[in-house]
């Protein structure tokens, strides 16, 4: 399962994609299907049959955004937040041996594409949620269980 919030800037982001793909790719990639159809044989027409895939990626895609777009709920920065990591925040954290991760705690839509975003459904954002700088978490992985201590907590303003 998956939980249905997203930072403003991903609702932005997700927006502007579907904007794009409606507005500019879908109309360019139907133009190109009905002129390769006009060429008569479409059983051999790569132009056609690569288009017409392409279109219907497009109509999945468009799905999907609005379908998610209609569901999510935007969570802004609120100053009650500080202090303590909530959803959207960048958390800095390090393990006994030194090693240092920061990463941004965002929704499940906003993460693909990024290696500095983890899903707030993870089990490293869970055992973070609530927690204050200097405090430990214990972080559950197919390994075991890992000691991580926060560093730092910062929000995008």
């Amino acid at each position: 399962m998956k939980t249905k919030l997203i930072t403003r800037e991903g609702y932005n982001k997700l927006k502007e994609e579907l904007d794009y793909l409606w507005r500019e790719e879908r109309p360019e990639v139907t133009k190109k299907v009905t002129w390769a159809a006009s060429l008569g044989d479409r059983s051999e027409n790569a132009d056609y049959q690569y288009n017409k895939k392409r279109l219907r990626e497009i109509d999945r895609r468009v799905r999907y955004l609005t379908k998610s777009l209609e569901e999510l709920r935007c969570v802004d920065y609120s100053p009650q937040q500080d202090g303590r990591v909530f959803f959207g925040a960048w958390v800095e954290i390090e393990n006994d041996q030194g090693e240092i991760k920061r990463f941004r705690i965002v929704g499940y839509d906003e993460i693909f594409g990024r290696k500095d975003y983890i899903s707030i459904d993870s089990p490293m954002a869970r055992a973070l949620l609530k927690k204050e700088v200097g405090d430990s978490a214990i972080v559950h992985t197919p390994t075991g269980k890992v000691l991580w201590y926060v560093n730092e907590i910062e929000y995008t303003k």
